[in-house]
């Protein structure tokens, strides 16, 4: 039996505090569900099976250009990473994946495993890091990595992410995502055209590396820390390298990474209709790629995305089969409650695009009663599925209320005793 960190006896005090209204608003929300011919159950186990994968960094305080503020109990390394990941899933029955980053979590592979394998916890998609410089190495990616002018800086970040997939082999991984801060500040700085073609030629490298199984996520993001032009700058580009590159490459989609009122779930549908969606950071902004946790912003939006997710599974659209994985920044939260609290928030939007009428939807599209249309869809957003959500929890052995058990144990105080306090300072992410 795997290792729980928060002792049982909270979890289950919090839970008796809890379950008997619960299963009274479960039962509600059932009978209301049978009268639109809707299996409660049915979705609730459902529900119970889609995971989120929690990335290693997002545990730690994040920071913006300008400044970073610690919080307390900080981890040290990957190994406090991965207990604190170990209490996401154990509270919210939703997280049994870790998404690693190299070199910032970079440990013996057989180390890593045992640490995973104690709380019953796999990894998910290894990400390379060529956007900012290591300690060690020999040239810097101030002016570029993948799409660098200078070929012996390409030939080291090639490298970078061969070493990525060598150390996923080694723990269980899958798949490798490749995000790049290439780009320029300045008209002329660069050629666009060679730009690209340099970084093309550079990922085939690193195409040509991919274990038969594994797959190759690339993101796409409008500006920062480019702010005049972006190698790989919107869902087009992106597509065009998965193109380009082959069966096993994939277009990653950060949901902070487009402009404001960009319609990000039509990016979804178009990439799913030609075998392009390899799956999601999932996050929420307000004005660029903030990094805010999932639907704080605009959860209607975060519906909509999964409103297409659904359809295709429902439809078997050939070929899909997502990534689903947490990438926030916690300036001012503990990181632990935000990123619970976005697992429940992503699953919350799959359950509400799974109680859509889509035999009524597709309906009034035929008919062209826009109204109709998006009442439908509006129905469904506005269903209250919290009872799925905790009775789903619940049944796996997690807390109906995990900030509140999470909490009660103290967790916070634990870690914060245990591990030395960081200084602020610096700027820029954990």
């Amino acid at each position: 039996m795997s290792e729980q960190i928060i002792p049982a006896a909270v979890v289950e005090k919090a839970n008796n505090a809890r379950e008997a209204d619960l299963k009274r608003d479960y039962e509600a929300l059932g009978e209301q569900l049978a009268r639109r011919g809707i299996a409660i159950d049915t979705i609730r186990d459902k529900v119970a099976s889609f995971h989120i994968a929690v990335p290693s960094w997002g545990v730690g305080t994040g920071g913006t250009r300008f400044a970073r503020f610690p919080g307390a109990g900080e981890p040290r390394d990957i190994f406090d990473k991965i207990e604190d990941c170990a209490v996401i899933q154990q509270l919210t029955r939703a997280t049994p994946k870790v998404s690693l980053h190299i070199p910032w979590d970079k440990a013996d592979p057989k180390r890593l495993k045992q640490a995973a394998s104690r709380f019953g916890l796999g990894f998910d998609a290894m990400n390379s890091n060529t956007f900012s410089d290591a300690a060690d190495q020999k040239l810097s990616y101030k002016f570029g990595s993948l799409s660098h002018a200078d070929r012996a800086v390409r030939e080291q970040a090639v490298e970078h992410n061969l070493e990525c997939i060598e150390i996923g082999r080694d723990i269980g991984s899958r798949a490798l995502t490749v995000w790049i801060g290439d780009g320029s500040n300045f008209p002329g700085q660069v050629n666009f055209a060679r730009a690209f073609e340099r970084y093309l030629d550079a990922m085939r490298s690193i195409y040509a590396g991919l274990p038969d199984d594994w797959k190759l996520f690339t993101e796409h993001k409008m500006y920062e820390p480019a702010f005049y032009s972006t190698v790989v700058q919107d869902w087009g580009t992106n597509y065009i390298i998965a193109r380009e590159l082959g069966e096993k490459a994939f277009c990653l989609v950060d949901l902070g990474h487009h402009a404001p009122n960009v319609n990000i779930e039509m990016i979804v549908s178009r990439l799913i209709q030609f075998g392009k969606l390899g799956g999601f950071h999932f996050n929420d902004s307000k004005y660029g790629d903030d990094d805010l946790d999932a639907g704080s912003i605009d959860p209607y939006r975060l519906f909509l995305v999964f409103n297409e997710l659904v359809d295709a599974e429902i439809s078997g659209a050939g070929g899909f089969d997502p990534a689903h994985m947490l990438d926030q920044s916690h300036n001012v939260t503990d990181p632990i409650e935000s990123l619970m609290l976005s697992a429940v928030e992503v699953q919350r939007a799959y359950t509400q695009a799974l109680l859509v009428d889509r035999t009524a939807l597709e309906g009034f599209q035929d008919a062209n009663d826009a109204l109709m249309a998006t009442q439908t869809l509006k129905a469904a957003y506005r269903t209250d599925v919290e009872p799925i959500l905790a009775m789903a929890r619940l049944n796996g052995g997690g807390a109906i209320d995990p900030v509140a058990a999470y909490r009660a144990a103290g967790y916070r105080a634990k870690v914060a005793s245990e591990r030395p306090a960081v200084t602020g300072g610096g700027g820029g992410i954990v």
